[in-house]
This record gives structure tokens, C-alpha cells and sequence, in this order.
């Protein structure tokens, strides 16, 4: 070997060597990054809005793993959802911590560390390029509207289900790097466990495709120019299909999860018909909701846990404007696919990953919401990282000018994102700011109510359920929780009137039909109470309680064998009902205690 060759030797180890202690120093400054933005996050407690069912107040969950908790995970439409995998990582972290936030909070934080450099890494295989690779990572990082699913312990399976996708994303470059069924199956696998634990991953073999155009450069195109832009001059249509007929085995589990969780959210009522909503207003909501989200991408600022959906009060002319942005901008990222690939890849990234959650089958009250931007907008990311770096050319400053703006762009937004976890405090912070950004919320002032009637602030929680029947006269909830403080100082007929406004607007409210059937037991109206029991078990066959009461009414009226039938059931379905049990043993005395009435 000449001399020539040891020294081209020694400076390409020289390079390697330097580019691995960047890459180490560039995971390092993520690390520190994440945990500088979400210093506050351990402090954190649960909140009432949806930790209760999935958490606080689940007891398959408390119990943590077992056989039992195993079969209900892979079984449930709990929450209206199938997600198995988020359930078990729930029970996990309960078998570790039981109902301490601090354990909770720290796993969400870790995948969402892991997710940070598990896209690093990836765009930086695929792109071989370090530097905007680390820019969009340190984004995805730091940005806002992150903050709701890391913050957020029922939006787990975020963080869950993205970190099985990005490595499914690995896992194909794997493949395409060596093309062999054991790969392929890695992918498959990976995809599963992603859709097991949020369905938001349905966009992903589309993804794959897009992937395919750049930067693996899988339709052979011939190119020009260096790695970090290649100018596209030919399109190859049958190595095209080919790739399509490549990811038809990865809709299988994307038709499968898509079926059961359309199964799941109509099962829970989580589904809006066409009637309640209909089709035109929900594109609509749409089409203003993809700018919407890049709005707040470019400035974070007016953030909140519910946007509360417009109906048809959202102008037509908005929608119609988004439509024209949204048309204008694809057709400039198509025309200039061929040298810059890169931004029609991330256009389609933030458009077809949302399609899933941007309202088209409306599911839950809200126009959009911060969680639905986690995956999506790393498509956007991508383009801002390397247009920017394109747009300056060959500059002589360029390098300097795109290290002092990224520097300042990380530090608005870690200081943004620390200022937004502090929302996240507890419920009542959560929702004093909801109520802040947006004022004619109704489910932010009933939240809040409910969060002050927990502290014991009962006359601060009324004045926010009435708000909240004042800005939506038919919100079942807010009459439900107003009734509960009306009953608690006595006021049985206000309390009424209220409970069965509740059971009118919603006629399957399970809480509402409880409660009033308990208010009406104390006053000894014992057939009427039995009755809202009874619509109670035929709306939840699972409601221990309500058998409890039933079989409590029966023992009243002298039918002490039809309510031993009822204890007993209760005692089945909840064991650790104590009451049920003492019941029982009364009955054998054919005694039960007035004081009963009272509860």
C-alpha cells in the first residue's frame, strides 16, 4: 500500500471518527433539550379529563399485569378504543408505581426521549446527512404541540404507538438495505404493535411509499447534484407499481385495525353522525384545520387541551381559503419534486398522516387538538430543514446564519413548551388556561368545575357548571355535576330537575340515571328509584353498584329472594364490595340498617 492510500485511509477514519462524537453530542444535546423543556413534567399530577378511565379510576389497570388484565386488554372497547398495548403499558407502569404520577409521567417522557433520537437516527441512515437530520429531531423535540402527548398520561399511546412506528420505519430501511422475508417480517411485526397501541399508524405504508421517493430513492430515478438535494430527471412506472405491490401485505393489520376501532368508537358513542354533523361542515373543519396546525407550528401561541368544534358557524370562505393553500402548495411541491423531492415528501407526510384524526369521521366534540400534530408534523419539519439550508444557497455565511437562527428557534420553543407543561399541573391549571385561550368552552368550564368540586370548592365549581349549561343548555354532563352539589346542600328538587335534564339530553347517561336513582332512594320514592337503577344495568351490565341498590329496594319491599339474586351478582362483579357482603349476611337475618337511606 503507498503512502497515498494510508493517508486517504487515516482521514476517512479521521471523518468516521468525528462524525460518531458528533452524532453522540448531537443525541446528548437532545437528551438535555427534552429534559430542560419538560423540567416540570414530574411534578405533574393526573387530571379528570379521561386519567380517570384510563387510570385513576380503572381497576383492571390498578391491578397491573396479569393473565386477567391480559385477556380484558386484547378484549376491551373500554374509552372507546382498541388499543391493547397501551392498556398493558398502563398496568405496567402501575405494577411499578402504582397511582404515583411521577412513575407515569417519567415513561411517557422516556418514549418520548426515545422517539427523539429513534428519528435522528433514521433521517440521518437515510438522508446521510447530520445536520438537518438533528434540526428536525430537536423540533419534534421541542415543539409545543408535543407538549399534550407527553404531558397528557391517557395519550400514551402517542408516544407508544409512534415509537413502534418509527422503529417499523427502521426496520423497512433494513429491508430496503437488504431485501429478505425476515426483514419484511420485522416490518410487519413493528407496524402491528404500533396499530396495538393507537390506530394513528393506518397512513403508514403510504409513508413507506413516500420514503421509497426520497431519500431511500428506491424508483431508481436518476439524479444530479449532491446527496443533500438530488434533482430528479425520470420516473420509472413499473419499479412504481412494484413498490405498491410491495406494502399490500401491511394493509392487512392497517383494514384490521381500522374495522375494530371504527367498531370500538361507535360501540362508546365516540362517533358523530352525519346527521348531528353533517359531511360538508365537517370538510369544512378540515380543510381549515390542516392551516390551522401549520399556524401553530410557525407560532405556538394560544394553546389549550379542547378546541371546541365551530358547527356551522366556521365561515365557508375559511374553508374554501384552505382549500386553495392547501391545492396551491401541492401543486408547487410536485412541480418542484423533481429538485427538491424532499418538500413533496414532507408535504404529503403532514397531509396524509392526519387524515386519519382531521375530523372526516368525527370522533369526540373537538375541531382538532394538539396530540393529533405528533406524527404529522415531522413531515413539515423536514421540509423547513432542508429548504432552509437550500434557500441560502451557497451563501458565504449560510453556515453561520443557520446556526444562530436555529439556536434561536430551539430556545423560543423550549422556553414555550416549558411554559406550556406547567398548564398541566393539575386539572384545575389545565383548564383555568383552557378556559384563558378559548371562553365559550363548555367542556373546559364544566372540567374545571368538577376539578374545584374535588378540592372542595363547591361554591367556585357551581358557578362554572352553571357557565357551563349557560354557553350549551343541553350539556348532560354539566346538569349531571351541578345536580351532585344542589343534592349534596339539600336542594332535592333543583337537584332532580337537573338530573333528568341530563338523562333528556343524553338519555344513556350512565352517572345521571345512578345518581338520580340515589336521590330519589333517599327520599323513599323506592320504585322510581329502581327504575333509573335498572336503566343503569342495561346501560353498563357491569355496574356493580347499581345491583347493590336494587338489591337494597328489593330487601325494602319484602323480596328478599330477588334481592339476594341482585348482592349476590353485585358481590360477583366487584368483590370487594363490602356493603354487598354485609347486605347478604343481614338478609339471613331478614334486617337491613335505615341508615342505608341516607347513602
Amino acid at each position: 500500500m503507498n503512502r497515498k492510500s494510508v493517508d486517504r485511509n487515516k482521514n476517512i477514519q479521521k471523518r468516521t471518527f468525528l462524525n460518531v462524537r458528533l452524532d453522540f453530542l448531537v443525541c446528548m444535546f437532545l437528551v438535555v433539550a427534552v429534559l430542560a423543556a419538560y423540567w416540570q413534567l414530574p411534578s405533574c399530577g393526573f387530571v379528570s379529563f379521561d386519567d380517570k378511565p384510563y387510570v385513576t379510576e380503572n381497576r383492571q389497570v390498578q391491578q397491573g399485569l396479569t393473565a386477567k388484565g391480559l385477556a380484558w386488554a386484547f378484549t376491551t372497547f373500554h374509552g372507546a378504543n382498541w388499543h391493547p398495548l397501551t392498556w398493558l403499558s398502563h398496568m405496567l407502569d402501575c405494577q411499578l408505581y402504582g397511582l404515583n404520577p411521577l412513575g407515569h409521567h417519567w415513561t411517557s417522557l422516556l418514549f418520548h426521549i426515545g422517539n427523539t433520537l429513534l428519528l435522528f437516527f433514521i433521517l440521518q441512515q437515510m438522508t446521510g446527512v447530520l445536520w438537518q437530520s438533528a434540526f428536525v429531531a430537536a423540533l419534534f423535540a421541542l415543539h409545543p404541540l408535543h407538549v399534550e402527548s407527553v404531558a397528557w398520561v391517557a395519550e400514551r399511546k402517542d408516544v407508544l404507538s409512534t415509537f413502534f412506528g418509527i422503529l417499523a420505519i427502521i426496520a423497512y430501511y433494513r429491508y430496503v438495505k437488504q431485501e429478505s422475508v425476515v426483514n419484511y417480517l420485522f416490518v410487519f411485526f413493528f407496524l402491528c404493535l404500533g396499530l396495538m397501541a393507537k390506530p394513528m399508524l393506518v397512513t403508514w405504508p403510504f409513508l413507506l411509499l413516500l420514503l421509497d421517493f426520497w431519500p431511500l430513492n428506491r424508483l431508481h430515478l436518476s439524479t444530479s447534484g449532491n446527496r443533500q438535494v438530488e434533482s430528479i430527471t425520470s420516473f420509472d412506472f413499473k419499479i412504481f407499481f412494484k413498490l405498491i405491490l410491495e406494502k399490500i401485505p401491511l394493509f392487512i393489520p392497517v383494514i384490521f385495525s381500522s374495522i375494530i376501532t371504527f367498531m370500538a368508537q361507535q360501540s362508546g358513542g365516540a362517533v358523530n353522525s352525519l346527521t348531528s354533523l353533517p359531511l360538508d361542515i365537517r370538510i369544512n373543519n378540515a380543510l381549515v384545520s390542516w392551516i390551522s396546525y401549520v399556524i401553530k407550528t410557525v407560532w405556538p401561541a394560544h394553546l389549550t387541551v379542547f378546541y371546541p368544534h365551530p358547527g356551522n358557524m366556521l365561515p365557508i370562505w375559511q374553508g374554501a381559503g384552505a382549500a386553495l393553500l392547501i391545492a396551491g402548495s401541492t401543486c408547487a411541491a410536485v412541480r418542484l419534486s423533481r429538485q427538491y423531492p424532499y418538500g413533496i415528501v414532507g408535504l404529503f407526510w403532514y397531509l396524509g398522516t392526519l387524515v386519519p384524526v382531521i375530523g372526516l369521521v368525527q370522533v369526540g366534540k373537538q375541531a382538532m387538538a394538539d396530540r393529533y400534530t405528533y406524527i404529522p408534523l415531522t413531515g413539515l419539519f423536514i421540509v423547513v430543514a432542508w429548504g432552509f439550508s437550500d434557500l441560502l444557497g451557497k451563501w458565504r455565511y449560510r453556515k453561520i446564519f443557520l446556526a444562530v437562527l436555529a439556536a434561536i428557534i430551539l430556545s423560543a420553543l423550549t422556553v414555550r413548551t416549558f411554559l406550556q407543561v406547567g398548564y398541566w399541573q393539575n386539572a384545575v391549571t389545565l383548564f383555568e388556561n383552557a378556559i384563558k385561550v378559548t371562553p365559550d368552552n363548555a367542556l373546559a368550564q364544566n372540567n374545571l368545575g368538577a376539578a374545584l368540586s374535588e378540592d372542595g370548592r363547591f361554591d367556585e365549581a357551581m358557578a362554572y357548571f352553571t357557565k357551563a349549561i349557560q354557553i350549551n343548555p343541553e350539556y348532560a354532563n354539566a346538569h349531571n355535576n351541578l345536580a351532585i352539589l344542589l343534592s349534596g346542600q339539600g336542594k332535592y328538587e333543583e337537584a332532580e330537575l337537573h338530573y333528568l335534564e341530563a338523562i333528556k339530553f343524553d338519555t344513556e347517561h350512565p352517572d345521571a340515571h345512578y345518581n338520580l336513582g340515589s336521590l330519589l332512594l333517599r327520599q323513599k320514592r323506592y320504585k322510581e328509584a329502581g327504575a333509573h337503577f335498572a336503566e343503569m344495568i342495561k346501560i353498563d351490565p357491569t355496574y356493580a353498584k347499581a345491583y347493590n341498590k336494587i338489591g337494597f329496594i328489593l330487601a325494602q319491599q319484602g323480596k328478599l329472594q330477588g334481592a339476594r339474586e341482585f348482592l349476590e351478582k353485585a358481590t360477583q362483579l366487584d368483590p370487594d364490595d363490602l356493603k354487598a357482603r354485609d347486605y347478604l349476611e343481614i338478609l339471613n337475618r331478614k334486617i337491613l340498617p335505615e341508615s342505608e337511606l341516607q347513602q
